[in-house]
């Protein structure tokens, strides 16, 4: 759940605009200064919409965009976040996570096509509201990552549950180092269902205009080849190492100039937040969503606002932008798997 700028908008336009036309709703995701990324009104708007048209039968699919052309949603708002907990606000913090988390699942539980057009940027949140619909259309533009470990938080919305279900441990690299997928690459992986070029987007809107969300396939393009192919192995071995300490020992063992590459990655990242997401993964392989979000949810109770890593994590890079946080614990070997567990039931 990461976002990028804050934008200023007119206090007459909406963050999210939901529209009709005919058997389509739409909704657009109205930030783009923002890389419409999501705060309280938007998240708040999601559900009113969702609770509009979940019943509505005359609404037989729902259409999801990003404007301004550069983004489809960059994430949640977690500058307003760390604002929250720095002046002891909890209650801001638990309403923004819990609200963001039930749209989640109301877009999983919605029983009619939910068609998410990602174009752009789309990372954390954005995923969030895109990834638990029946249809995900990327095109050579799209940019995806869960690059949560850079600002010591965990991957959320919902991804606790569906990344340890991609395959070849994919969804572990993803969640630890926060890799880039290109629209290709993120249909390769399973976050994404159709491959659609930027400039066939008016025709399927065109034929989606009708409600019928079958229209989208007609429209796929052929993948080109993953960009990650060549490390599909090494990715599979190295992050299946078990821990986080032995998933470095594997990528130290690795002779690739890919694999000393991840381990930078790993070594700039928040400590704990790597411990963290390791074990949120794992339990998430075995759980329901539900439970998955049951268990995001109180984990933000203790990252946010009890551990100095957000803050820190949050500050360094949409802050100060200086690149350079002061982690505690500092190291990956400094941290306590004790200290990991007590985190988990802490929240609960």
């Amino acid at each position: 759940m990461v976002r990028q700028e804050p934008a200023r908008m007119s206090a007459t336009e909406p963050s999210l605009i939901a529209e009709r036309t005919g058997p389509l709703a739409r909704l657009t995701m109205n930030r783009p200064r923002a890389l419409n990324a999501l705060d309280q009104a938007m998240i708040d708007a999601f559900a009113k919409a969702i609770a509009t048209w979940r019943d509505d039968a005359s609404v037989t699919a729902i259409l999801l965009e990003g404007a301004g052309g550069r983004a489809f949603c960059a994430g949640g708002d977690v500058r307003a976040v760390r604002s929250a907990a720095i002046a002891g606000d909890a209650a801001t913090v638990e309403r923004f996570f819990s609200a963001e988390y039930a749209v989640n699942q109301a877009i999983a539980d919605l029983q009619k096509p939910w068609i998410s057009l990602i174009d752009g940027v789309c990372m954390g949140g954005g995923i969030g509201v895109a990834v638990h619909g029946s249809h995900r259309v990327v095109t050579e533009h799209a940019m995806l990552a869960m690059p949560e470990t850079a600002i010591a938080l965990f991957p959320d919305v919902g991804t606790s549950f569906v990344l340890p279900r991609l395959p070849a441990h994919l969804g572990l690299w993803l969640a630890l180092t926060g890799a880039r997928m290109t629209g290709a690459d993120a249909v390769h992986a399973g976050l994404a269902t159709h491959y659609v070029p930027r400039e066939k987007l008016d025709a399927l809107r065109a034929d989606v205009a009708g409600g019928d969300g079958a229209a989208v396939a007609r429209h796929a393009a052929p993948l080109p080849r993953a960009s990650f192919a060549a490390h599909a192995e090494a990715i599979d071995v190295c992050f299946g190492a078990g821990s986080i300490p032995a998933i470095l020992a594997a990528l130290e063992a690795e002779p690739s100039e890919w694999a000393a590459t991840q381990v930078k990655v790993l070594r700039h990242a928040s400590p704990t937040s790597l411990f963290v997401t390791h074990e949120l993964l794992t339990r998430g392989g075995r759980q329901s969503l539900p439970a998955c979000l049951a268990t995001e949810l109180a984990l933000t109770r203790v990252v946010v606002n009890t551990h100095p890593d957000f803050r820190e994590g949050v500050r360094a890079v949409l802050v100060d932008k200086d690149g350079a946080p002061r982690w505690t614990p500092a190291r990956i070997e400094d941290v306590d798997p004790a200290d990991i567990a007590a985190m988990f039931n802490a929240g609960a």
